[in-house]
């Protein structure tokens, strides 16, 4: 009765919305351009003398268009699918999300089969932690120091392809999943839009975007800003207290048509997070300061700040049968800890200011070659330096054997280091068209990591699709995989520095991290009940020497990686999609489980006792989600679409070597959108969406399992209201 209670406002709110919109709306039109993506604007009115130039420049326009979209198939073509699981979004499916583009990028991602939500934004793929590589226009993105911030956004996306399962010798190092981006280019928009989305939480997100055309050059770029009262996930059910945050986005892509064969494109990016960590009232003082024994734990100031940037520099050739793209490209990446001096000492014996960069550089270049009507040969190299720094200042308490406080007055200990690391890679494939029905596509790659450990891997991959009529189509292969450890989240601890002191270490083993080695098997079927109607089964297995797992052991929220010297990853995946004219919907559904065994690396972040534990048994790993679900819906009625998705989880695991499991949880958003005319303003997108309809209260995390520091509750319900005019 309760929850009927709070959803009838919200829903005669909609009512409202829907009614005054049906008035006021300028036609019964669908709202295509009511997502913040921008529509190309068709509305020029040149004076009748001008009308020989406008129709030249019409004409070379289109001539641009076309030659960019033939340049963009041929860059699709050195990125081949043949073999893997494949699952596509564009402009319009996330449109039809609730929250549109103003979505989150992981917010996005959910909505594809086998990936599960964590807290501070994680996303976990087929029972990997992270591991997911993200690629713009094909070109690999190096890695950000982890954190909480919406490093990328969903506004300048044109299409969004991801891929899981055994992948051809094209991709390496991260393999869980790839997310290949497709940006919005100028020539296409010929105009731009401003967004303002806020609501609920305490949230104001404006955003402004525009593309055009100058000739042979094409440019975009977009830009956000976020203020809003919920950075972090609560640590309790209700809304938390010091939770601000504030966040700059920004995007842009440029490039130049040296003829119709060659291209030259640039990339910028640019994030900035101002996060304050979110306080657990009503916990109890473990220690005594200076004579101090008591602090309002409502009261704690603690924040974290993330900067990222990025920059692409791309030259793509097109002749005859060769396609080939070359790529430099550069990112920094920093995340800086402030603690509070007296809350964290007494509350954890220990306040550490913690300061987190990594410098990457690097060359990533992609061929590809039509030998015949049958043989496709691909080839490619990847290099790459990463410089990191760690630079830690902690204050402590003496202590006894036994961990105890000594004295109540503290001591600063330094604790730096750094590093320069290197990733070289390279592979060969030739995709052959064996018969009509069958295609193969087999290669190697080779790869060396040099950072903390040197090592390397020869990687063979076989992709095949074989289609048993027109219906009905097998994929599947086999993958060697080489995944080096995330060298910007390693930042080695001098252990005997902390001994005696409330900061001391459970273990005193201090093993390097190993990159981990797999054997990934992947067998799968799809099939088409009519053109707009597809459903697909897929199954897989991953046997794991080393397996790479990741946990948040110190008190800022960043991630340490650590390995277990065996995994056993399997799972089976079941999709399902409509798209018509007026309505679309898809339903996923996975069955998973991650197992590990023996930790081997990264041991005195763990309690003795479960460290022997797991030297006996394998443990599920603390991402591992047994059943897994999302789904939407979304219906054009009117010239209004009306959108829902949802979530399902069964519980991520938690407990002494995570041998227990939180209760699974749903959550459902809906939203409504149209375009409605404001007289001598115009025409205006109108969103109205709600989060968390049913307001369902969840835990992601109750602060215990392996490498879990902190209980996390997933978001509350929230009103939001998008209004979008382009221009």
């Amino acid at each position: 009765m309760n929850r009927l209670s709070l959803v009838l406002p919200v829903a005669a709110g909609l009512c409202l919305f829907l009614s005054f919109s049906h008035i006021a709306s300028a036609d019964d039109t669908p709202a295509a351009g009511t997502s913040a993506a921008p529509v190309a604007s068709t509305t020029a009115a040149p004076v009748a003398t001008a009308a020989p130039a406008a129709s030249t420049a019409t004409a070379q326009l289109g001539e641009i268009k076309v030659e960019s979209r033939r340049l963009n198939q041929a860059r699709d073509t050195l990125n081949p699918e043949t073999g893997t699981t494949a699952y596509h979004f564009d402009t319009q499916t996330i449109a039809a999300l609730p929250q549109g583009a103003d979505a989150p990028l992981q917010d996005v991602l959910l909505q594809a089969p086998g990936v599960a939500q964590d807290s501070f934004g994680q996303l976990h793929v087929r029972g990997d932690h992270a591991d997911i590589q993200y690629r713009i226009n094909g070109i690999i993105i190096p890695e950000f120091i982890s954190g909480f911030g919406d490093t990328l956004g969903s506004r300048f996306i044109d299409k969004l392809d991801f891929l899981t399962g055994a992948l051809p010798a094209q991709y390496g190092y991260r393999t869980a999943g790839i997310v290949n981006i497709t940006t919005y280019q100028g020539a296409d928009l010929d105009g731009g839009a401003v967004d303002l989305y806020g609501g609920s939480h305490g949230t104001f997100q404006p955003s402004v975007e525009y593309g055009g055309n100058d000739g042979a050059l094409d440019y975009y770029a977009t830009g956000t800003y976020l203020k809003s009262d919920l950075g972090i996930e609560s640590p309790t059910a209700a809304n938390p207290g010091h939770d601000d945050t504030e966040q700059v986005r920004g995007f842009s892509y440029l490039s130049y048509l040296l003829n119709p064969d060659v291209r030259l494109g640039l990339i910028l990016g640019h994030s900035l997070g101002n996060f304050q960590l979110p306080d657990n009232p009503d916990q109890q003082p473990g220690f005594q300061l200076n004579g101090q024994t008591k602090f309002d734990s409502s009261e704690v100031n603690e924040t974290q700040r993330e900067l990222n940037d990025f920059a692409i520099a791309s030259l793509q050739v097109s002749q005859d049968k060769l396609d080939y793209q070359v790529a430099l490209f550069s990112r920094y990446s920093s995340v800086q800890f402030n603690p509070d001096p007296v809350a964290d000492l007494m509350f954890n014996g220990v306040a550490a200011s913690i300061y987190r960069r990594d410098i990457a550089t690097g060359l990533q270049a992609d061929a590809s070659y039509a030998l015949d009507d049958t043989h496709t040969l691909r080839w490619g190299a990847f290099a790459d330096q990463e410089r990191t720094a760690s630079d830690n200042t902690a204050a402590v308490f003496p202590a006894d054997s036994a961990g105890n406080q000594t004295s109540d007055v503290p001591e600063s200990i330094v604790d730096d280091g750094g590093i320069v690391g290197h990733l070289y890679g390279a592979y060969l494939q030739d995709q052959w068209q064996i018969s009509e029905p069958l295609i193969l596509n087999y290669g190697l790659r080779y790869d060396v990591s040099d950072g903390y450990v040197d090592e390397d891997q020869w990687s063979p991959r076989i992709n095949f699709v074989y289609a048993l009529d027109e219906a009905d189509k097998l994929h599947g292969g086999f993958s060697r995989y080489f995944t080096p450890p995330t060298l910007e989240l390693i930042a080695p601890t001098d252990i005997a520095k902390f001994q005696g002191t409330t900061n001391a270490l459970p273990s005193d083993s201090n093993t390097n991290v190993s990159a981990e080695r797999d054997s990934y098997y992947d067998l799968g079927w799809t099939h088409s009940f009519t053109p707009a109607w597809q459903a697909g089964l897929d199954g897989y297995y991953k046997d794991a020497k080393n397996l790479l797992d990741e946990g948040q052991f110190g008190q800022a929220l960043v991630f340490s990686p650590f390995n277990y010297a065996r995994g056993r990853v399997w799972g089976i995946e079941l999709t399902t999609s409509y798209t018509g004219d007026l309505a679309s919907g898809y339903f996923n559904l996975a069955y998973a489980r991650a197992l590990g065994n023996q930790v081997v690396s990264g041991q005195y972040n763990f309690d003795p006792a479960e460290l022997v534990y797991i030297q006996n048994h394998f443990v599920h790993l603390d991402h591992d989600q047994t059943w897994t679900a999302s789904g939407g819906i979304s219906h054009v009625w009117e010239g209004t679409r009306y959108s829902l998705d949802g979530i399902f989880g069964s519980g991520l695991r938690a407990g002494f070597a995570n041998t227990q499991s939180l209760p699974s949880y749903e959550q459902f958003d809906i939203s409504a959108s149209r375009s409605v005319n404001f007289g001598g303003f115009g025409d205006v997108g109108v969103r109205l969406a709600v989060v968390n309809v049913l307001d369902r209260i969840y835990e992601i995390r109750d602060g215990s399992g392996i490498g879990v520091g902190a209980s996390q509750y997933g978001p509350r319900r929230g009103l939001f209201l998008g209004l979008t005019k382009t221009f």
